[in-house]
């Protein structure tokens, strides 16, 4: 049994880690902290969570709370570029975390980007540990395992990114479209925002609302070039451009991208649909389908429904791809990297089947 400590436990992501890693058969939580509910018992904020926490209780954030830990799990604030909220609090912790503990796990957008150039231009500061931004495997099993297998330290991607990447990575590594010009459109529930309340996300403000942010440049963007751009074994796609445009659904949770890239030669539908099930064959979270992906088939699981089309009239490709924002697009994939990370079996503890209705 691995020992596991989750720093930025009180959030969503840390709630949801919590859920996750109490059903599976090789992870212990040992500590969970939460600055903002240091002191307050897990069952007090999230009751859902009483039956296998309830004596546990939030510590404050400290590094040494995680020491005899095997793998830390960083789920603090990263926020959305339209909520104002703090970026950089993991790359205070993780020089310290990662003298201290067999495996890191980061949540956060800290560690995403290989070049440290980005984040002043899209995160608003510099980054603070930029010699540690090439010893981070990139946390998507599907497109980059062998890297994250026994990795000391992981970054998981962003949703958005995910569900972007697993859509046209095929495609574009493949050479099947032309890598410039790619369009993803991508609605989130609210549950992306974090758990802390904000202007933006209270009932009145989404109920019945459907709202586009991020319209001069989502931070997001240049992961989802850098992972469309960048084949397993480190060979680049040239000229990979993506206009990126989120928009927040009226939702709790799930994410729905739907990507347009051109075509570099002859391709139907049906050849989409057969690249993609080629490319995913033995793949247990992908499912492929000539059905379109749905935000509530994946309630839960951590799972990733995925779609193709050409459009005869355009020319275009249409792929479609489905997530739980909070499983495959943050804390299930966690598991799933700490899975690999551990040694362990990489399906452990994660559903497959989402909830329903």
């Amino acid at each position: 049994m691995a020992s596991v400590g989750i720093i930025g436990a009180s959030g969503f992501t840390g709630a949801e880690l919590l859920r996750l890693c109490a059903a599976h058969p090789d992870l212990d939580v040992v500590v969970a902290t939460g600055d903002t509910q240091a002191g307050t018992a897990v069952a007090d904020l999230y009751p859902s969570l009483a039956a296998h926490y309830g004596d546990l209780t939030f510590a404050a954030v400290d590094a040494a709370t995680a020491d005899g830990c095997d793998l830390v799990f960083l789920g603090l604030p990263h926020g959305a570029s339209f909520l104002g909220l703090p970026h950089g609090a993991s790359q205070a912790l993780v020089p310290d975390l990662a003298s201290r503990v067999g495996h890191v796990v980061d949540l956060a957008a800290d560690f995403r980007l290989r070049d440290a150039s980005l984040y002043p231009e899209w995160y608003d500061e510099p980054h603070t540990a930029p010699d540690l931004l090439a010893d981070f495997a990139y946390g998507l099993p599907e497109l980059y395992r062998s890297t994250i297998v026994g990795a000391s330290l992981v970054a998981v991607p962003g949703c958005y990114p995910t569900s972007a990447a697993l859509a046209l990575a095929p495609f574009v590594w493949g050479g099947h479209v032309e890598p410039a010009g790619i369009v993803v459109d991508a609605a989130s529930g609210v549950s992306g925002a974090g758990r802390p309340p904000k202007p933006h996300t209270t009932f009145c403000a989404v109920d019945e609302d459907y709202a586009a942010y991020g319209l001069s440049g989502h931070r997001h963007t240049p992961e989802m070039e850098q992972v469309v751009g960048t084949r397993p074994d480190g060979t680049g796609v040239d000229g990979v451009s993506v206009l990126f445009t989120p928009h927040l659904a009226p939702m709790n949770r799930g994410i729905l991208a739907t990507c347009y890239a051109r075509p570099t030669g002859a391709l139907d539908t049906s050849a989409a649909l057969g690249l993609l099930a080629d490319f995913y064959a033995d793949e247990p979270f992908i499912v492929v389908d000539e059905r379109s992906p749905s935000t509530k088939a994946t309630l839960g699981a951590n799972t990733a429904h995925l779609t193709a089309r050409v459009d005869p009239r355009t020319g275009l490709l249409v792929v479609l791809c489905a997530i739980d924002n909070l499983v495959k697009g943050a804390s299930g994939q966690a598991v799933q990297c700490a899975n690999l990370a551990l040694g362990l079996e990489e399906a452990a503890g994660l559903p497959s089947i989402g909830l329903y209705p």
